[in-house]
């Protein structure tokens, strides 16, 4: 009886094992990247929307170099969001006090994917929180759309060039 217990925990240990190991193999990353410009007519402490261009993402270039199909993608999640301030170059991120990013994609619901409530830093460069949405509609849509919801902390005696990376952890299906 004992023997067949530590048989079938090796035995579950080995599978689970495996499985990691696949998924491993059939996860990767898509980074997309787009710039927005804040101009200095908004006023502070009134959330407003900054429409974004569309983003025709490289995701199905990215699925081929990775050997599988927009149909095979399983998973998809945000992993990193990361604002950069591109011009003036000494500008920093002490004039934003909140941001929430919200994608849409043709024929799917927009849904937030990143925010920040209460940003204190004064870097050139911060991190939003992704949400944990699942977004694989968007990136097997061929391009989505971004948008922005901000709330300045200061008013803005000059426009505000961001750069916005976005990376994706992406994982097929083996089948």
């Amino acid at each position: 009886m004992k023997f067949s217990l530590i048989i079938s925990a090796i035995f579950a240990s080995i599978i689970f094992s495996s499985c990691e190991k696949i998924n491993e193999l059939l996860t990767f990353n898509i980074e997309d990247e787009v710039t927005f410009t804040i101009e200095n007519q908004f006023g502070i402490n009134l959330p407003f929307e900054i429409p974004l261009p569309n983003i025709k993402t490289n995701a199905t270039r990215e699925f081929e170099n990775q050997n599988t199909k927009a149909d095979l993608v399983k998973n998809v999640s945000l992993e990193e969001l990361k604002l950069t301030i591109i011009s003036p170059t000494n500008k920093t991120f002490s004039f934003i006090k909140s941001i929430r990013l919200f994608v849409a994609a043709e024929n799917i619901d927009e849904a937030e994917i990143a925010y920040e409530y209460e940003i204190s830093s004064n870097a050139q460069t911060i991190n939003l929180s992704p949400t944990g949405v699942k977004l694989d509609e968007y990136l097997k849509a061929g391009s989505y759309s971004l948008r922005t919801e901000v709330t300045l902390r200061e008013t803005l005696t000059e426009d505000i060039q961001i750069k916005v990376n976005l990376n994706f952890k992406v994982t097929a299906d083996p089948l």
